[in-house]
């Protein structure tokens, strides 16, 4: 294996530094460094047409060297190329994407050349003096290999995992649904000779007493101070807070108890209910809710998007951006009896904690992708992913190495 500089394996051509005045809205696309790191950036275009060695094309290797240090392959329209970034073409003894990937491997190496404070850049010099190892042109075929089959199966796993998270609500939404049309406990009134015309709608008055009780905070200085932000919208999870004191609170707060429900009173917000396990002070902007019967049962309605539109739509012609006490006494809660509600909460709560092991088992494996490519490419520059041997380990069996 040969060692090169980045110089010897390749040209580099500069983009060209267009000014505002040749932006125009239609023509080919300027391709800005913006552009590359986020697709969705809109582009500036222009008709003009310019020298040909700034003309990119579909396929086209590029490399920012300013702001964001970053080997691209360019996948789109052909267009004009923008200043802070190289055409990479590669000599005959290189591969090109052999080399995408070489310099995604050695970007850190690269920042650590740059100059400037805020938006960085690496000059030419430096840039053209790293090393790169070359194999034969043969040997970087099969490393590109390797690292796109590697690669492949990593972006599958993104891709579930990510439809995983994404899809975390929903599935909420769609248990919770089940759970209030007594779809979850059918099997279980079957077996015990329940009918089921035992469900029956009621006010949230009769099944819960909402307390405003505002307090001077000056004498709960060491108390837990709750407000809307610190409830997580749609699950039911309290975020991190502080005490009365490290807020600096001044006006009045209400009282709360352990096992009382706390809601948010703003509309916005309505989707923000806990169960507390512990007493403190909640913003005046927040409901105390104690439960008459079974907490749990009624806090999971309140998490239902059932009662959330009927909490949205709620006074709808008021001009005041919170629910009043007297429209939430008004809102309709779908009861069921005392055993019901039991074997309801008990559901729920298994399958819930399954979902959140689900969706923290795919958040985890997000948060490992990026770190897994950059360890599959270490290990295929310095000859580790088994490329000389036709009889190489499995993907899946690497992956497992790898975590």
């Amino acid at each position: 294996m040969a060692i090169k500089t980045l110089g010897e394996v390749a040209q580099y051509i500069n983009g060209r530094a267009f000014k505002p005045t040749e932006w125009e809205e239609t023509g080919r696309p300027i391709i800005r460094i913006q552009n590359l790191t986020d697709t969705s950036q809109v582009y500036n275009r222009t008709t003009k047409i310019f020298e040909e060695r700034y003309l990119v094309k579909d396929g086209d290797l590029l490399f920012a060297w300013s702001a964001s240090l970053g080997a691209h392959i360019w996948h789109g329209e052909d267009g004009w190329l923008n200043q802070h970034i190289f055409k990479v073409l590669p000599n005959k003894e290189t591969n090109k994407m052999y080399l995408y990937y070489y310099l995604i491997h050695i970007v850190d190496q690269l920042y650590a050349k740059t100059h400037g404070s805020g938006m960085v850049h690496i000059t030419l010099k430096p840039f053209k003096e790293t090393p790169v190892y070359l194999p034969s042109l043969y040997e970087q075929q099969r490393i590109v290999d390797r690292i796109e089959s590697l690669f492949a199966k990593l972006d599958e796993a993104k891709e579930k995992a990510q439809a995983v998270v994404d899809g975390f609500e929903a599935r909420k939404a769609a248990i919770l649904h089940k759970a209030f049309t007594g779809e979850l406990t059918a099997k279980w009134r079957q077996e015990n000779g329940i009918p089921s015309n035992c469900w029956k709608e009621v006010c949230f008055d009769e099944v819960a007493t909402i307390k405003s009780n505002l307090v001077d905070p000056k004498e709960y200085q060491d108390f837990p101070h709750i407000a809307p932000d610190n409830i997580e919208k749609k699950t039911g999870v309290l975020l991190e807070y502080r005490t009365i004191k490290e807020d600096k609170v001044k006006s009045g707060k209400h009282r709360f108890y352990a096992g009382q429900i706390l809601y948010s009173k703003i509309r916005p917000y309505l989707s923000k209910v806990v169960i507390a396990d512990f007493d403190g002070l909640c913003s005046a902007d927040m409901y105390p809710i104690e439960a008459k019967k079974n907490t749990k049962y009624l806090w999971y309605y309140m998490l239902s998007d059932e009662f959330l539109q009927q909490a949205s739509s709620a006074g709808s012609r008021s001009v005041l951006p919170k629910i009043n006490q007297k429209e939430l006494s008004v809102l309709k809660v779908k009861m069921t009896s005392p055993d019901e509600q039991k074997q309801i909460v008990d559901i729920l709560d298994l399958l819930f904690i399954k979902e959140q092991q689900a969706k923290k088992t795919a958040e985890a494996v997000l948060d490992q992708i990026e770190a897994m490519k950059k360890s599959i490419l270490a290990r295929a520059f310095r000859g580790g992913l088994g490329t000389n041997d036709p009889a190489e380990e499995s993907a899946v069996e690497l992956l497992k190495q790898v975590l």
